[in-house]
């Protein structure tokens, strides 16, 4: 029978093998790289909170792992990749049991620097689709699943939708997303599947300076008359998408977003005209 673990209790994993490492040691030193500031600072935040609130709670409920406390320390990053790297570069002195950058262009930066300073990368759910492989990656993890799980999830979903994955031949599917790392991260998977499955896919990028005005982009979709539309949102930019969606008449029904796009707050501004719209979860 395959064993599964809840998502907090394979971080508490990582950090209790890391711990064997250092049981000499005063405590186990878990930095949080945190986005409390910057434009995705209203994810950030409840973020930050439920992780430094996990960890404090296993310090004054267990008294850490195996009875050595947890050090924690934040490191603000404001979702900048760039100061993503420097709080690597500042903890690293400190042997950190476990780096969660948060951020697929933090990770997609510290995953050539893990196996050189041996220092584990965590990218739950996000971060480079191919670390998965630990043959090859074998510093890097990214349980409980990978953008490339989540596409291909999407995909069959549609296809299940339209009676199966061979009535996908000749349909259009466009794929809005972030102009970013993350945005980025699935398309050689829609492309790859295209091919397969005679699907044909337009992609709309969007800029971050972008994300409160998306009228051209919306345009565009309204011309290329897609089937069926994905999003790889975050932040401000899914509210936007939805109700631009709406004001063009697009079937909501048939409107598809990564799980960094289900929020309650995603859906709400776009008010009743938002109803059938769905968001893939990640699951293992």
């Amino acid at each position: 029978m395959k064993k599964k673990f809840p998502y907090f209790n394979c971080f508490t994993y990582i950090i209790f093998m890391g711990f064997l490492e250092v049981m000499a040691a005063k405590g186990i030193y878990v930095p949080l790289f945190t986005y409390r500031t910057g434009p995705f600072a209203g994810s950030g935040i409840p973020n930050a909170n439920g992780m430094s609130d996990y960890l404090n709670m296993l310090n004054e409920r267990d008294g850490g792992i195996g009875g050595v406390p947890l050090i924690v320390e934040e490191c603000e990053t404001g979702y900048n990749t760039k100061k993503g790297v420097e709080c690597y570069e500042k903890v690293k002195p400190k042997n950190p049991v476990v780096i969660n950058p948060y951020s697929t262009g933090i990770t997609l930066q510290l995953i050539p620097k893990a196996p050189v300073d041996k220092i584990p990368v965590h990218s739950m759910g996000y971060g480079l689709s191919a670390a998965a492989d630990g043959s090859v990656f074998p510093w890097v993890f990214n349980y409980p699943s990978t953008y490339w799980n989540q596409a291909s999830a999407i995909i069959k979903y549609i296809g299940h939708q339209e009676g199966g994955m061979s009535n996908l031949k000749g349909k259009k599917i466009g794929f809005i997303f972030l102009e970013s790392g993350y945005g980025r991260e699935p398309i050689p998977l829609f492309e790859e599947l295209a091919g397969e499955l005679g699907y044909e896919l337009f992609t709309i990028p969007v800029a971050f300076k972008e994300s409160q005005n998306q009228s051209s982009h919306w345009l565009k979709v309204r011309k290329e008359k897609p089937d069926w539309m994905i999003m790889w949102g975050w932040g401000v930019m899914n509210p936007t998408a939805i109700k631009e969606a709406t004001r063009i008449r697009f079937n909501m029904e048939k409107f598809v977003g990564v799980w960094w796009s289900g929020g309650e707050d995603d859906a709400r501004p776009a008010g009743k005209a938002a109803k059938g719209y769905k968001s893939q979860i990640s699951t293992e």
